[in-house]
């Protein structure tokens, strides 16, 4: 049974008053004080959580788990620090703003929305739920993405990304739409790739892959699933002008390994 909601101090009660929503001022909050009072918060009932003034909090939506599998809904205004919902499970959390590096590290389950952008090692060892970044992230997205008993991680990013793309993926469907130019210049993309799918809008240069990734142009089956992560993209950020018309009619490069162990050779006696 949920104990009873308890406002905590710099807590308050949202919009909709009292139970199943509270809103967390976190301009004195150190990155422990504001994970405990989400965790507070969760188990005593609320499911709709707003925190303001984030400055570089770290972890957030990270200690969350139960075995009851309890759900809530953050919002964060500012600027998320780094491992945003590492380890989420089942959670939405919305971030207004940037997010720092590691964001939805070992992310089991749930959806991480970002209205801004996204730093290093976004997605690292994602193993299930879905990451939506409206504009661009940094360095080793999609790091050991992986697929997991089932589950297929998805992550939708709005702008380009940097180097190392997809570096030993082993799962999961990465999009980058590169809204701003559909040029990727990034390099060593899907260096040791040994799983799942990158597609890119545009199209990129041999050279710019790993020795491990077979390119080819995105088929009939490929669009289906654009159709529906690019849908679901634009409908959470409704402030991009453009439609989902418009961003399929471009060329998409589809990025697969050639093989499931890239490296065996290197290793095996």
């Amino acid at each position: 049974m949920a104990k009873a909601f308890v406002l905590e101090p710099g807590v308050r009660a949202g919009p909709s008053g009292g139970m199943g929503a509270a809103v967390i001022d976190a301009a004195s909050l150190e990155t422990r004080e504001l994970n405990d009072r989400l965790r507070e918060l969760m188990l005593s009932g609320a499911r709709r959580v707003q925190i303001s003034n984030v400055c570089g909090q770290r972890y957030i939506g990270t200690r969350l788990y139960t075995p009851e599998r309890l759900k809530m809904e953050i919002e964060v205004l500012g600027t998320a620090g780094n491992d945003l919902a590492a380890f989420l499970s089942g959670h939405k959390i919305t971030v207004h703003g940037n997010a720092q590096d590691g964001v939805g590290n070992t992310m089991d389950s749930g959806e991480v929305i970002v209205r801004g952008r996204a730093g290093d090692v976004l997605g690292f060892s994602m193993r299930g739920g879905e990451i939506y970044i409206r504009d661009g992230c940094g360095y080793r997205a999609a790091l050991h993405m992986k697929e997991y008993q089932g589950k297929r991680p998805v992550l939708v990013v709005g702008g380009g990304c940097q180097d190392f793309l997809g570096e030993y993926m082993a799962g999961g469907v990465v999009i980058v739409l590169d809204l701003e130019g559909e040029i990727h210049d990034a390099s060593f993309i899907g260096t040791g790739m040994h799983g799942g799918v990158i597609y890119l809008r545009g199209t990129v240069e041999g050279s710019q892959v790993g020795d491990q990734v077979d390119i080819s142009p995105a088929e009939e089956a490929d669009m289906e699933v654009l159709e529906v992560y690019v849908s679901r993209f634009l409908e959470r950020f409704p402030e991009v002008e453009t439609t989902k018309e418009e961003i399929l009619a471009s060329p998409f490069t589809r990025l697969t390994p050639r093989s499931k162990r890239p490296y065996g050779g290197l290793y095996a006696y």
